[in-house]
């Protein structure tokens, strides 16, 4: 099943009547069938009961799949991509965070920061918690506290990672942090593959049996240290081919079986 948030792009006749005091159609959430988006109740992680209302895909802006109180990240979580980063496989995953201040929708821009001289890109696949996790027991199953998976753009200004010795100011910049289009509640399968597109010519690609560590891992390794909210968004990692982007690229992470996301690079000069 797949899952999503939206803003209308207008007004339905319905809606008119009820929008005396708003100026933009309210964001919500639905399921998505073929073309069709199928409007629920709440939040995602909810019921989702439909209330009878369907949209055509094009009539709506995808928003980003979440709303998180917080984004954790995984580093060099693919053997070759600890290579390309001058280093060995970690014995334990290395945790980063992002603000959400990151975050952005699918085809929202990426600006380029004026005091950074190098950003790349870094596709992944992210997860989205349905309820609350801390301190899963040994033999507690993990995908009860999933919601779904989606794509994930780790946007990094990589010469000011290198500068300070640690992630947190070049992977922090608004809109470095992507995600969606969509949640897909079914889990992946071993051998779907994460690949990165920059003008159409791909850049990266690996199977997600390749990850060092396992999204259950992952996730248990987390709920030791901090509690895990319904909407928070973790990002398992990203393959080896890393790379720069300057202003014009277009970006592209697909997932087997989700989707793509897909984001314009700008300059700072061209943002409002």
């Amino acid at each position: 099943m797949k899952l999503c948030r939206f803003q209308p792009l207008e007004f339905s006749a319905n809606e008119i009547g009820r929008s005396e005091h708003t100026t933009h159609p309210q964001p919500g959430c639905g399921v998505i069938e073929g073309d069709t988006l199928w409007e629920i109740s709440g939040e995602l992680w909810g019921p989702r009961e439909r209330i009878g209302r369907s949209r055509q895909l094009e009539s709506v802006k995808l928003l980003p799949p979440a709303a998180p109180s917080k984004i954790v990240c995984v580093g060099k979580n693919y053997v070759n991509h600890a290579a390309e980063m001058d280093g060995p496989p970690p014995k334990e995953p290395i945790l980063f965070l992002k603000p959400p201040s990151s975050i952005i929708a699918p085809e929202d821009p990426v600006i380029l920061p004026p005091i950074s001289r190098r950003v790349d890109y870094e596709g992944e696949i992210a997860v989205v918690m349905s309820r609350r996790c801390r301190h899963l027991r040994a033999n507690e199953e993990v995908h009860p506290y999933i919601l779904g998976y989606t794509c994930f753009n780790d946007v990094t200004a990589r010469d000011l990672q290198k500068l300070d010795g640690q992630w947190t100011r070049g992977k922090s910049f608004d809109t470095f942090c992507p995600f969606g289009p969509v949640l897909e509640t079914n889990v992946p399968p071993a051998d779907a593959r994460v690949e990165t597109f920059v003008n159409g010519v791909r850049k990266q690609s690996a199977r997600l049996a390749e990850m060092i560590f396992s999204v259950d891992v992952i996730i248990r390794f987390i709920a030791q240290v901090m509690t895990l909210e319904p909407g928070d968004l973790i990002a398992t990692g990203t393959p080896a081919g890393i790379g720069p982007v300057v202003a014009g690229d277009v970006m592209e992470v697909s997932v087997t079986g989700i989707g793509t996301l897909r984001n314009t690079v700008i300059d700072s000069s061209d943002s409002p």
